[in-house]
């Protein structure tokens, strides 16, 4: 059981590494700031009294889970808006009235975004993916839990089983792999 000063050190520890991720994920830093918080309350209130070597991974699942939920609460408040919206147009507007020219996104949002910009992100992300299942098993599990999951050298190390030093040659070696398939297609990020 993690005592209280493990689960403070843990949650101080993960705060930043958390909020850029959320920031990546929402675009918006008050948003991101509000789910940090509340994936640290979870961890704190329904997982506090688990062992601290579980706690990055349950961390990492709540704060995926609390990005989930902050996705699909917006996606019904834009529905809510565009709804109600339209009760306020008089009758003889209704004919040209288009809801989603009463919502306007907000700078920098995915939904201020262009379709050809969604679709040339969709494509590139689509690439890596597939790139990435074509790494090495041991690179692949390495890269996935060091740049995706955000698991540090030494908590990736334990999961897999080897040490730091082969945990940096397979996550040096499949970001070098993943950086030339993107440069022969062109991609530059």
């Amino acid at each position: 059981m993690a005592t209280d000063k493990e689960l403070s050190d843990f949650l101080e520890d993960v705060e930043r590494r958390a909020f850029k991720q959320a920031v990546y994920a929402v675009r918006k830093e008050e948003s991101a700031l509000d789910i940090v918080q509340d994936a640290m309350i979870k961890l704190a209130e329904k997982y506090g009294d688990k062992p601290a070597p579980e706690l990055p991974m349950l961390f990492q699942r709540i704060l995926q889970n609390t990005i989930r939920d902050y996705f699909r609460r917006e996606k019904v408040r834009t529905s809510w808006i565009s709804l109600f919206s339209s009760f306020g147009n008089k009758q003889e507007d209704q004919e040209n009235f288009d809801a989603m020219d009463m919502i306007e996104a907000e700078e920098g949002s995915f939904g201020a975004e262009t379709g050809l910009v969604k679709l040339e992100r969709k494509q590139v992300l689509e690439f890596i993916e597939h790139e990435v299942q074509n790494l090495p098993s041991r690179q692949r599990e390495a890269f996935l839990m060091r740049y995706w999951q955000d698991l540090n050298v030494a908590e990736t190390a334990a999961v897999m089983g080897c040490s730091e030093g082969s945990v940096k040659t397979h996550c040096s070696r499949a970001t070098h792999a993943l950086a030339q398939a993107l440069k022969a297609k062109g991609i530059y990020l």
